[in-house]
């Protein structure tokens, strides 16, 4: 009998969110940096294991609030929670819990069911301090398991698959069987334009740049897409910085996000980048809803 499995992850920025939903897609659905808040909206990541369909939902790391933008990511991970079978609530190994984890919990002891899953294990040397962890993690009592992986090297994940089959439902797929994501590939192909910005630049610019693509359009006499994007940010001198000396950096950044686009959509690509300033976009409800930040 075929089932579904809803599953939301949550967790701090840089915890490893999205690492752990490329890997257990099997595919590159979420963009990774080691930035924070590089995921802004809730992407979902689909593997089907014969009968059952797994659909996670990666979503923004939980953190305060800084401006709009922030506030509306925030509530993104807070709603995902309504509407899944079970939460999946990744950990550091070690460190203190912010603020933004403990709300996080509170709200998993009155909602339900959760599992703990600490991730980065291959980073430890300590293993009073991971058990340390565990402890704590189980004591807040409104995990059903505690468990322990490494998304960067795969150990311990495979096994998440038979914690969270339990938690389905009897009934049809919602997404076909060979799909791994239900984003548009022009969702997919800003996102990979935005990653390769945050890859490259430096700090302060990256957050405050969004990416739209305006145009993609398959030529009908040969295998080619035509892709333009605009990449706007929210002060003239960071789009000299984008841009870089004699536009390098725009090239550096538009040749690294062409290779992966290409592989993502199997057909040669012709990318073209624009950059746009849009001043204080994150604090601009109307910007905000026009470059696709729409509330949750």
């Amino acid at each position: 009998m075929p089932s579904s499995v809803f599953v939301a992850l949550v967790g701090r920025p840089n915890v490893g969110k999205s690492s752990l939903t490329n890997y257990l897609v099997g595919e590159k659905v979420a963009i990774v940096t080691k930035k924070p808040q590089t995921t802004r909206s809730r992407i979902t990541g689909v593997i089907t294991k014969g009968p059952v369909q797994y659909v996670l939902m990666d979503t923004p790391g939980i953190h305060k609030a800084h401006n709009k933008l922030d506030a509306r990511m925030t509530q993104t991970a807070a709603a995902s929670l309504k509407d899944v079978d079970v939460t999946m609530m990744l950990f550091e190994p070690e460190g203190e819990l912010t603020d933004s984890e403990l709300t996080m919990i509170k709200a998993l002891q009155k909602g339900g069911p959760a599992i703990a899953v600490i991730n980065k294990v291959d980073l430890l040397d300590s293993f009073a301090a991971l058990e340390q962890r565990k402890r704590q993690v189980a004591d807040f009592r409104c995990f059903d398991a505690v468990v322990t992986v490494s998304a960067k090297d795969g150990t311990g994940c495979e096994e998440l698959f038979t914690l969270l089959k339990p938690y389905g439902n009897e009934g049809p797929h919602y997404f076909d069987d060979d799909a791994f994501t239900d984003m548009p590939e022009k969702e997919l192909v800003a996102e990979l334009v935005r990653e390769k910005a945050l890859l490259f630049m430096r700090d302060e610019i990256p957050h405050g740049i969004a990416v739209v693509v305006e145009r993609f359009k398959e030529r009908p006499d040969k295998d080619l897409i035509d892709i333009d994007v605009d990449i706007y940010c929210e002060r003239k001198s960071h789009k000299g910085m984008i841009i870089g000396k004699g536009g390098q950096m725009l090239k550096k950044i538009a040749s690294a996000a062409r290779m992966d686009i290409e592989e993502l959509l199997g057909v040669k690509v012709n990318l073209q980048c624009w950059v746009k300033v849009r001043e204080d976009w994150r604090d601009n409800e109307n910007l905000l809803n026009t470059l696709g930040f729409a509330k949750p």
